[in-house]
């Protein structure tokens, strides 16, 4: 084989090897990179954007997509200890002429955390209400969707704030009360009245406690590589302390049952999706 050829075989061997070993790294040392990484690609490719704004010196980060236009816009609210990009698994199925709005909760990824704030249910409406009034959302009736904690908050700030709301969808909301606990709430008051405060399942601190996260909030059981799982745990553990004076907060006597008190205010059109074998309702 010519000599020219041999060289440009190792050359370009040598090119791709680069990368693939570059991965090989960061999915071994470095899995946390490799999921933020993810995430952005992510975002790109499904065009959001990231974009900050302030009310007084408080600030919040959201990811948006589209302009406002004739159609309502919509507002999505993530879970406990999430972040924006939870949705993105949604957003893919969206029309994109929609305008979407994603925003980090308080105290979450890109949204201020401060010792001071009111990290009660009331207090996350009123934060997400000052988010509202800051891209001046509100100029018209916007479609409200919130899960989990996000979906405890959706249902009461459309009950706080009817006329800036066109129509509310909860996926799995929080914030019910019910005549008979599930096993998960079971155990979450357990926690509560034992103030066993670093045993709570939703805040892990492990790659053997996030895999048991996982499996509480996902019926369908996947295997998820250790790598991974270190990963995810490693973007995690710098905010437990805040997880956990999070989840004492909104499952206090005075946040718990917000949503279920104020649902006769609630006067839009409201749609309920729970899953059928859902557990999980944080």
């Amino acid at each position: 084989m010519d000599l020219d050829v041999v060289n440009m075989f190792v050359i370009a061997g040598g090119t791709l090897a680069i990368p693939i070993l570059a991965f090989v790294a960061s999915f071994l040392l470095w899995p946390s990179a490799l999921i933020r990484i993810y995430y952005w690609y992510w975002r790109r490719t499904l065009g959001m954007q990231v974009r900050y704004v302030h009310h007084e010196d408080y600030q919040f980060c959201y990811s948006f997509r589209g302009r406002p236009g004739h159609k309502p816009s919509i507002l999505m609210l993530h879970g406990f200890s999430a972040h924006k990009d939870m949705w993105l698994s949604v957003v893919k199925f969206l029309p994109k002429n929609l305008h979407l709005i994603c925003v980090d909760m308080p105290g979450h990824e890109g949204t201020t955390r401060s010792s001071l704030d009111d990290l009660s249910i009331d207090g996350q409406v009123k934060r997400i209400h000052q988010f509202v009034e800051c891209l001046k959302l509100n100029k018209k009736p916007f479609h409200l969707i919130g899960t989990s904690m996000g979906g405890h908050v959706a249902g009461v700030y459309a009950a706080y704030y009817p006329s800036d709301v066109s129509s509310l969808c909860l996926v799995c909301p929080a914030g019910l009360q019910y005549s008979t606990d599930n096993q998960f709430i079971q155990r979450l008051k357990e926690l509560q009245d034992s103030a066993a405060v670093e045993k709570i399942p939703l805040i892990p601190s492990t790659p053997e406690e996030m895999s048991e996260m996982l499996q509480l909030c996902s019926y369908v059981r996947f295997k998820v590589p250790q790598q991974i799982l270190q990963g995810l745990v490693d973007v995690r553990i710098p905010h437990n302390n805040f997880y956990r004076k999070l989840f004492l907060e909104i499952v206090s006597e005075k946040s718990r049952y917000s949503l279920h008190q104020n649902m006769d205010k609630i006067k839009v059109p409201t749609q309920i999706i729970w899953g059928k074998q859902d557990q999980d309702c944080r």
